[in-house]
């Protein structure tokens, strides 16, 4: 396949999601009630189908979720010269936000219902600049290993033509939730 049908593909699928996302009750934080007795997996679907609400950062830094499978997330981000820092090229920061998603989100994949987890440590390696010159790229991770206590996740920042631009890994602390009052 040519970058330009891989990118063609890519837009399509976006273009997919993004239809059943602005059908949902858009950004935002999903109630208690909407979470109730869901794994992680299924809180997934429900976000992908537009039944909660999707992270409201998505749209403020122009990436969203892609696709989700077991122990596997990927996101796509446009990069816009609104995400550049001082020299002209796409900011660390939204590597790092990209790469997090699609790390947290493999994570949260293998969540129980009741189990939650936070990032405790994050590396990223950004291995070439980024311009809008590419219209797309996508963050693709998987989780290395689930416990009780940790979970550990990599991701690659790739192009459409499978140009690599990062690479992460996470470390994420793994806790019993908390239940929610209705206050």
């Amino acid at each position: 396949m040519t970058k330009v049908n891989h990118l063609e593909a890519w837009l399509a699928e976006e273009a997919a999601i993004l239809q059943k996302l602005d059908a949902g009750p858009g950004p935002g934080v999903a109630s208690p009630e909407q979470l109730a007795g869901k794994s992680g997996m299924e809180m997934m679907q429900a976000m992908l189908r537009g039944d909660i609400p999707y992270a409201a950062i998505a749209q403020t830094l122009d990436f969203l979720v892609i696709d989700i499978g077991d122990g596997t997330a990927t996101f796509q981000g446009t990069p816009l010269p609104r995400h550049f820092n001082p020299m002209g090229t796409v900011h660390g920061g939204w590597f790092a936000t990209l790469l997090d998603s699609a790390l947290g989100c493999a994570v949260h994949t293998k969540m129980p219902p009741g189990r939650g987890y936070t990032t405790a440590e994050l590396s990223v390696n950004i291995v070439r600049a980024l311009t809008p010159k590419v219209k797309r790229v996508r963050a693709i991770g998987r989780v290395i290993h689930c416990g009780r206590q940790l979970a550990t996740a990599d991701a690659q920042l790739i192009g459409p033509d499978g140009t690599l631009y990062a690479h992460a890994t996470t470390t994420c602390l793994v806790f019993d939730m908390k239940p929610q009052s209705g206050a």
